[in-house]
């Protein structure tokens, strides 16, 4: 009776600290748990645009109902297999524009454009200022990210890089493309990697359990950006389960069936 006994010690201690390594506080856990203070918080009153940066793709595309052959200079079209050129059901495909490390285009008939720190409505404005004297009604500028792309990496169930079809996404939403956090996740420190229109890299960190959040300048990503969830001290602890800690518990349960066997020795 006191070998059983002592070896369901045994493993009582081997199970609790096992527990021990895998357990996280639940205040770590939930998201936004201010949430009742957002409407007291001050937010920015205009919708948030991103700002073209160098190595960026863009598509600018110029059109006009009215006069669609004055519009024609002005737009950068892939070339067609000859087969398709004097097809009238073949729609034209455009070539997108390359910012380059100075943050300039060069744009048809226009020539260098320097982009740069410019929203997309803000671009639009400046060609359609610079080319509506060649139309008799002033054409459409249209201008978008032809490859808004996050990545996001660490602790989350899917980790990836994702293109954004509608070229807005926030913090959560992203999380989201990659299926979440994992219990692991410091919701408290989720650092943003960011790359300015000057080639510098900064990182900043966002506490995801603070409401807060949503007034910080790093709440809406820009095109680019890397997410990375920082590991927990359970993670960080467990990393190694494969080798050192597998083998810790290996050396423990052999330690504990050699006390068991010397102590029903020395007992009979």
């Amino acid at each position: 009776m006191k070998l059983v006994n002592f070896k369901l010690c045994g493993f009582l201690v081997l199970s609790v600290m096992l527990f021990a390594t895998s357990c996280t506080s639940y205040k770590q856990v939930p998201y936004l748990q201010n949430s009742n203070e957002i409407p007291n918080m001050v937010q920015a009153d205009t919708v948030f645009e991103n700002k073209i940066q160098p190595r960026d793709q863009l598509q600018i595309i110029v059109t006009s109902p009215n006069d669609v052959t004055a519009a024609s200079p002005y737009n950068l079209f892939v070339s067609q297999p000859f087969e398709l050129r004097n097809s009238v059901t073949t729609q034209p495909t455009y070539q997108n524009y390359l910012v380059d490390k100075d943050g300039n285009i060069e744009f048809p008939v226009l020539g260098t454009l320097h982009v740069a720190g410019l929203t997309k409505k803000e671009l639009e404005i400046i060609i359609l200022d610079k080319i509506k004297g060649a139309f008799t009604i002033a054409p459409i500028v249209t201008v978008r990210f032809a490859d808004f792309k996050i990545s996001v990496l660490g602790e989350v169930a899917n980790p990836g890089t994702f293109t954004i079809s509608n070229e807005k996404v926030n913090i959560f939403q992203a999380l989201a493309l990659a299926r979440d956090m994992t219990i692991y996740g410091m919701r408290e420190n989720v650092k943003v990697i960011r790359e300015d229109v000057n080639g510098k890299t900064s990182v900043h960190e966002l506490d995801l359990t603070d409401a807060s959040v949503i007034t910080s300048p790093y709440y809406h990503l820009q095109q680019n950006d890397v997410v990375y969830v920082t590991p927990n001290k359970a993670k960080a602890k467990g990393s190694d389960v494969g080798s050192t800690t597998s083998l810790w518990f290996s050396t423990a349960s052999i330690l504990v069936s050699l006390t068991s066997l010397l102590y029903n020795i020395l007992h009979n």
